[in-house]
């Protein structure tokens, strides 16, 4: 990627989705099938053009850092706007892609036609990830922090209903008040530093002067808080399990990546911005993340059994997953942090599919007459008689749907649970193999931790197999669900991700390691977003 077309695939990720949504708001809502395919082509060319991104930082070697910029109107940094790409944000926006496709396509099924403006909105959903994952300063990256928000408002309404209103007006204001947390922590930073390009930041504030410090600190806490948020953190993160629950399926299989932006801009800005290099600010925030992290684990794996719904099960799963994270972080440990984006990606898999999953099973136990936060509501005359004119559109019935059903379930379950020898032990393996290594600094907080582990574990197996015996094998009068292709493939696609991380954990665990390496090494990061205009885009620096 040093010329050519090749260089601007570093802002198709943001400017792709952003026409694609134009063009669907000029299409009129009776062209459905237009914007479905429209929709689906463009999450599919973002798959592809992930995938060329992810395999331009395997190029350098495994011991050569690799750091892509794109810099908008060439403007130089820190003033211009610049794009930046490296091991982690090529890492999130292959899994974003994989995500976006596979929770699209099993929308397409039936949810798609739940409500108006859908595939705009999803599309604008993912522009706004991709976007966070891409920018290289702080303001830009609010602007892209709103325009994820703003479209998951529409999507975690979509589908109408009481629930998803109630669930969706907490969602809203919790949010607009951590935008505001957001300005407030940007503009103290801004204030002590006088930029907001995280490369410049990297190198200004390992000279703040020592009557600044406690203000710069500030500034990061307040910042750390709006992020923490949308991680889920206890006890900031409340509100996940209910707001994702009420949300139609495949937009909380697509939310389980919203809670690992916040995982994201944490684990880039500790490393960045207050690693050890960081002067008298070097790990501020350490012992927070990993106390606030365990106690996330704790409060999710008391969730995951006290859980009286399965959307509830798996929403306290995503805490625990946001809490296993934020306390490998507080750790550290580079050995740790490498094991944790293991445990990202595999755990970030199995919950969307877990999510897609569940929305079948509780489609077959739900009574005639009930209502289900699984179920569309058509609140619109066209909109209900559109869904009823398309249902024979879904795909041919796969037969042995329990069968099906079952075995996803299963392999979900021990996925989250962490048992052998499938991506989630190797994972947790990781973590706590990582932890142990550094026995002769041990506190008790690493035993905490490592309890923490195994324990949200035990409790996702024992309700897992709960809730498996009371709904899917234990044989009743319940009607099973039918199963289209179209809700078949995602699933399959999602579990098959999984199936190949265990696969070729090695040289995955080994992508891994050298992703924190190159989080570590600041000048490398600072010297490639910093370089000169005459600077060929995207090249390697020295």
């Amino acid at each position: 990627m040093t010329g050519g077309w090749m260089q601007h695939l570093v802002v198709l990720p943001i400017v792709l989705p952003l026409v694609a949504s134009a063009v669907m708001l000029l299409l009129h809502d009776r062209r459905l099938r237009l914007r479905s395919s429209l929709g689906l082509a463009t999450t599919a060319l973002l798959v592809l053009i992930a995938s060329v991104l992810f395999y331009q930082t395997l190029a350098g070697g495994p011991l050569q850092p690799w750091v892509g910029t794109y810099r908008l109107g060439d403007w130089a940094a820190p003033f211009g706007i610049v794009l930046v790409v490296d091991r982690l944000s090529a890492l999130m926006l292959l899994l974003t892609s994989v995500l976006g496709f596979t929770s699209l396509l099993y929308a397409l099924a039936r949810w798609d036609r739940s409500g108006p403006r859908f595939h705009a909105l999803f599309l604008l959903l993912l522009m706004g990830l991709n976007g966070a994952f891409l920018t290289g300063d702080l303001f830009n990256l609010f602007v892209f922090f709103e325009v994820f928000l703003a479209a998951s408002y529409g999507l975690v309404l979509h589908g109408s209903g009481q629930p998803r209103v109630s669930a969706g007006l907490h969602y809203i204001a919790i949010n607009v008040a951590t935008s505001l947390l957001f300005l407030i922590g940007v503009s103290l930073l801004y204030g002590v530093t006088g930029t907001l390009n995280m490369a410049d930041l990297a190198m200004r504030i390992p000279n703040v002067p020592p009557e600044d410090v406690m203000l710069l600190e500030a500034g990061a806490a307040i910042l750390g808080i709006a992020f923490l948020v949308k991680a889920g953190m206890w006890p900031l993160g409340l509100w996940l399990p209910r707001t994702y629950a009420a949300a139609a399926p495949p937009i909380a299989a697509m939310f389980a990546m919203l809670s690992k932006v916040g995982v994201y801009i944490i684990l880039r800005l500790s490393m960045l911005l207050f690693g050890d290099q960081a002067g008298l600010a070097a790990s501020f925030a350490n012992d927070w993340l990993l106390i606030g992290g365990m106690a996330t684990i704790a409060f999710g794996a008391v969730g995951i059994l006290s859980a009286s719904t399965l959307t509830g099960l798996v929403g306290h799963y995503v805490l625990v997953s946001s809490g296993t994270l934020l306390a490998a972080i507080g750790t550290g440990s580079h050995r740790v942090l490498a094991g944790a984006l293991f445990y990202l990606v595999s755990s970030t898999l199995a919950i969307a599919a877990f999510y897609l999953i569940v929305e079948l099973v509780e489609r077959g136990s739900v009574e005639e007459g009930e209502g289900s936060t699984s179920e569309p509501v058509f609140e619109d005359e066209y909109l209900g008689a559109l869904a009823e004119e398309e249902d024979n559109e879904i795909g041919v019935v796969i037969p042995a749907t329990l069968a099906i059903i079952g075995g996803g379930f299963a392999f979900c379950a021990l996925l989250l649970s962490g048992l052998p020898p499938l991506s989630g032990f190797i994972a947790k393996f990781a973590m706590i193999d990582g932890i142990l290594a550094e026995r002769a600094t041990m506190e008790t907080s690493s035993w905490w931790f490592i309890g923490l582990i195994l324990a949200s574990g035990l409790a996702a197996l024992i309700a897992c197999v709960r809730a498996g015996i009371d709904l899917i094998w234990t044989p009743d009068e319940t009607q099973t669900p039918a199963l289209g292709v179209l809700e078949a493939v995602p699933i399959a696609i999602l579990l098959s991700a999984c199936l190949a991380l265990m696969i070729w954990a090695g040289p995955a665990m080994t992508f891994m390691e050298d992703t924190v390496r190159d989080l570590s090494d600041r000048a490398v990061y600072s010297d490639s977003v910093l370089a000169p205009i005459g600077k060929s885009v995207g090249e390697v620096a020295p």
